[in-house]
């Protein structure tokens, strides 16, 4: 059998795809119902609550709650696009959320305000998230650039140090885990606790934020699955060249 040194046609390569291959097949799955589960549940919870408290409503009374008294919450364009900036201590909510006095806009504009919530009281996976997003946005940019030049060019030292950079972004998807269900958590325990929704209608609200933490939990599986198929590739060729030779 002939041996074609780090070559991308290598036995390394070649194992290393098929089992992303295999796996990339459930993950996409996950990811494609997680993303209906979010849209289905927002649209099926899109119905006026009892109490007729607007997102922005909400999202405020999330903060008073928690003692956070200079967090503005102020609209934004798109769709689902809410979110809480740290940059300018700033909620935004989009437009379907803001204004609607719905039991998902509730649910979403509380998770946000959880956010917020968590950066006043340091939070302390919010907080290492937050100390490593320049080495993750360094990661994101040049991972891809060494791993494809490490690999047209043989490089496992290059290719290592891509591995390297990527890894940063799956560390990133993995602390954000925690920081997105604390939130919800947050978010939830405030809606029942403060009286903002009906016990019924909490219900619903915990349903669209499990829905969206699923996402994240798609994204972290993804991320996974990309570093172990480049941690197969670079073994899978270092073992190769200790093995010496051409046949």
């Amino acid at each position: 059998m002939p041996y074609y040194g780090y070559g991308y046609y290598g036995y390394g390569d070649f194992l290393a795809n098929n089992i992303y291959c295999l796996l990339l097949i459930p993950v996409l799955l996950l990811s494609v119902w997680a993303q209906i589960q979010v849209s289905g549940n927002f649209r099926r919870y899109a119905v006026t609550n009892r109490r007729r408290l607007t997102g922005a409503q909400a999202a405020e009374a999330v903060l008073r709650s928690h003692g956070v008294y200079d967090v503005p919450v102020r609209m934004t364009r798109g769709n689902l696009t809410d979110h809480y900036d740290p940059r300018d201590n700033t909620i935004y909510l989009s437009e379907s959320v803001y204004g609607a006095a719905t039991i998902a806009a509730v649910g979403v504009a509380a998770h946000e305000a959880g956010h917020a919530v968590q950066y006043a009281e340091g939070y302390g996976p919010v907080r290492l998230r937050s100390a490593i997003i320049p080495a993750t946005q360094i990661g994101s940019k040049f991972s891809f650039i060494l791993l494809l030049v490490g690999m047209l060019l043989y490089s496992q030292t290059l290719f290592f140090v891509g591995i390297l950079l990527f890894s940063l972004t799956t560390l990133f998807q993995l602390v954000t885990l925690p920081v997105e269900f604390n939130a919800s958590h947050r978010a939830i325990e405030t809606i029942g606790g403060q009286g903002l929704l009906d016990e019924d209608e909490v219900y619903g609200a915990r349903k669209v934020l499990r829905a969206a933490a699923l996402t994240y939990v798609a994204a972290l599986l993804m991320s996974v699955l990309q570093l172990l198929r480049f941690v197969l590739i670079f073994l899978g060729r270092g073992g190769g060249r200790r093995g010496g030779g051409r046949e």
